[in-house]
């Protein structure tokens, strides 16, 4: 099964709230909970045994039932000259992680994004990758709102768009630079590494 689009999950019985009934293009239920799948532009059903023509190529995901921290590490530092960054969003390494998580991993990592994953600390890949599996987990009934600054009511993420606005930890002002195809985040006070020109100075909204 491949799917694109918004899913929400709620406890079975429980109505659910991600929009009018009508957009409602997929349902996916057990015991304990059902998702509800908004808007869908795309949905494939596969056989089970042809599922792996289609994710077959996937790193371990953060939320599977068969999530591998060791695996993901050892992909994610797999190829020591690869940015941070890139490693992180390539889904081949670990997959669930999206621009968003990105920046804010790298944040929590004390590194930029443009950092190469041969130069990172010992211990950090592994709590990276520990950090990553407990964000999206935290998240995962919220997919429309992600908080990573669990102790900062009103301001969910710490650096992802907010470029100009100062650091929640040391009040440097973020900045948001290119990193591929990518807009990312970062703080200059906080992160360690190189860093790109700054694409836009000015505040997010």
């Amino acid at each position: 099964l491949r799917m694109d689009g918004a899913w929400r999950v709620y406890a079975t019985g429980e109505r659910p709230r991600g929009g009018p009934d009508h957009q409602i293009r997929a349902v996916l239920g057990n015991a304990e909970s059902t998702a509800y799948g908004y808007r869908l532009p795309i949905v494939e059903l596969l056989r089970t045994d042809e599922e792996s023509h289609v994710v077959g190529h996937l790193g371990p995901y953060l939320l599977g039932p068969d999530w591998d921290p060791e695996e993901a590490v050892r992909r994610l530092t797999a190829d020591p000259a690869r940015t941070l960054g890139e490693a992180l969003l390539d889904q081949r390494n670990l997959a669930g992680i999206g621009n968003i998580y990105k920046s804010e991993l790298a944040f929590l990592a004390a590194v930029t994004p443009w950092l190469p994953v041969g130069e990172l600390e010992p211990g950090i890949p592994p709590r990276l990758v520990a950090t990553a599996h407990r964000l999206l987990d935290l998240n995962k009934n919220h997919p429309d709102r992600r908080v990573t600054t669990v102790r900062r009511p009103g301001t969910p993420l710490h650096v992802y768009g907010r470029a100009g606005r100062p650091c929640l930890r040391c009040g440097a002002r973020i900045r948001k630079a290119e990193l591929g195809d990518r807009v990312t985040y970062w703080c200059p006070g906080c992160q360690k590494g190189p860093h790109r020109q700054e694409a836009d100075t000015s505040p997010s909204v």
